[in-house]
Parts: structure tokens; sequence; C-alpha cells
């Protein structure tokens, strides 16, 4: 049985905090009042089951800072930006990232956006978030260096239908 996609609600905050500071190497590491004011400016913010996974996107309204989401920002005038997906290491190999950005293209397109954006690591790299974006259909635009030169990342568009 498929476990369902629900919103993440406050009672999950504690457990996506640690899921989210596991992988923090990949994304980066949030503080709690950090991640409750990134769920309340969200766009879509989903887990799959009992956080199996989840991801936290915004639109270009968003008040965020985030260095890769104002890259898009001041290039695009309407856009969703993919800010983290993590699967958790018990729940891989199930399609649970490729369920979440389905139902996040649906959701966007629902909400009349045109464009889903995403950046990944490539120092260090991901080859495998860079292969799983490919086959979603998602294009490179960029790519920059950040943090002082602690990270390089490859920026991503994808067109949908609206």
């Amino acid at each position: 049985m498929t476990s369902p996609i629900d919103r993440i609600a406050q009672d999950d905050e504690a457990a996506i905090l640690a899921l989210n500071n596991e992988h923090a190497a990949e994304l980066s590491w949030l503080e709690a009042e950090r991640l409750s004011f990134l769920l309340g400016e969200s766009f879509y913010a989903r887990r799959i089951g009992d956080l199996e996974a989840f991801i936290m996107t915004f639109d270009q309204d968003a008040n965020y800072d985030s260095p890769n989401f104002v890259w898009f920002r001041e290039r695009y005038e309407r856009f969703i930006y993919v800010d983290r997906v993590v699967v958790a290491a018990h729940a891989r190999g199930r399609g649970h990232a490729r369920r979440l950005y389905r139902d996040l293209f649906d959701q966007a397109e629902s909400a009349g956006h045109t464009l889903v954006t995403c950046e990944v690591n490539t120092d260090p790299p991901n080859p495998a978030s860079d292969a799983f974006h490919a086959a979603l259909g998602f294009a490179e635009v960029g790519d920059a260096v950040i943090h002082g030169g602690k990270k390089a990342v490859r920026y991503y568009i994808r067109q949908i239908a609206a």
C-alpha cells in the first residue's frame, strides 16, 4: 500500500527538523525557529507517511533570503522553487521523491505556475540528484559558488503546463 502525501503539520516539525539535519551537507542546517518560519512561507510543504520523505517549496513572493532562491528571483518573474526534498534512509527506492515532485507539479499548475526551479550541489557533488532531476525533465540554466566558496551549485528549471 502506498503511503499518503499529507501537508506538514506543526506536530511534524521536530521530526522534519531531525530528518533535514541528518542531510545538512546536501541541504543546509536548520534550527527549529527557522524551520517554523520557512514552513509558514512555503508554497507547498508535504510529507509522505510517517515521515518517510518531505518536500518544501516557495513561490517567487516568499520572504526567503537563500542565495539560490534569490538567484531565481533575479531571473524569473514567477516560479516555484524547490528548496529541499529528503527521503529517509529506510524509505529510499520507493519512488517517494518522484511522487512528491509529481504532486508538486499538479499543485503548481493548479495555481497557474509554469516553472519549477531547483538547485543541485556540484561541490560537494550529487550525481544521483542530477540524474533524478534530468529524468524528471529539468534542464540546467546556470551555476554559482555560494557561502564564501564553500559550496557550488547547478541551477535547474522545468516547464510545466498551465
